[in-house]
Formats: C-alpha cells, structure tokens, sequence
C-alpha cells in the first residue's frame, strides 16, 4: 500500500509541476531584430531574417529559432537561435566548401564578441566587432 500511495504521490507532483511549451511563428521583436541587426553588421554570413519562431513556457520566451529556405544557398543546413534575454545568439552551419562551423555571438559592453568553431580545419576563432583578436588551432 505504502508503494502504491508513493508511487501516486510522485506521480500527481510531476503532473502539477509540468509547463506548458507552445511555439509561434512571428515576426523578431524589437530587442530581437535588434541583437540580429547589430551581429549582421559586424557578420555578415550571420542572417538578417525577421521571422523567428518563438518557444513559450507558460507565456515567456524560453527560446527563438530562425527557420531558412536553403534552396539555391551554398548552405546545406543553417541553424540560427538567440537566447531569452537577447544579448546572445547561436549559429551553426554547413557547407560543402567550409564543412562544418559553429560558435555564439554575444553583445559585451557595447561590442559584439564572436567565437567561431570550424570542424573541418579545427580552427577556433574569437573576434571583436568583427575583427579576429585570437585565433588556434586544436
């Protein structure tokens, strides 16, 4: 009995504790085209795109993508998400010239900070409004 009543018990807390996660196509808000707009200037093989597809957790954004029609594009997969508080995105893409290169962008005191990560080459790259300040290689 005792397991039973346990086994219920755990089973009525997961259920009262779960959220609910929706997700919606819409266009990048204010703070995110903004954080899209200041890495594209300095990166440019970093999409300008408004749409966005946003992932809600009982009505707060816990995460956003970028979807892309990648035909005629030298890309065979572009993967694009910006965090919740909008000061950081991740990317990652392939190419049959570069193979396969991903990294995060971050805004840092005004400056937009890339490290950038190529498979391929095994190249590890950290630059600051878009020049490189230190490269290696692994």
């Amino acid at each position: 009995m005792k397991r039973i009543t346990l086994l219920l018990a755990l089973i009525f807390t997961a259920a009262s504790s779960a959220q609910t996660i929706t997700s919606k196509l819409e266009d990048a808000n204010t703070a995110q085209y903004s954080l899209l707009e200041k890495v594209n200037k300095y990166y440019p093989d970093i999409t300008l795109n408004k749409a966005v597809t946003n992932f809600y957790a009982d009505g707060k954004i816990i995460d956003s993508q970028q979807s892309f029609d990648l035909k005629g594009t030298k890309f065979s997969s572009y993967k694009l998400g910006i965090e919740p508080d909008n000061k950081k995105l991740l990317f990652e893409y392939v190419t049959d010239e570069t193979g396969k290169i991903y990294g995060d962008v971050s805004l840092f005191k005004g400056s937009v900070l890339r490290t950038t990560f190529t498979e391929r080459t095994g190249l590890i790259e950290v630059s600051l409004d878009g020049k490189s300040v230190y490269q290696t290689k692994i």
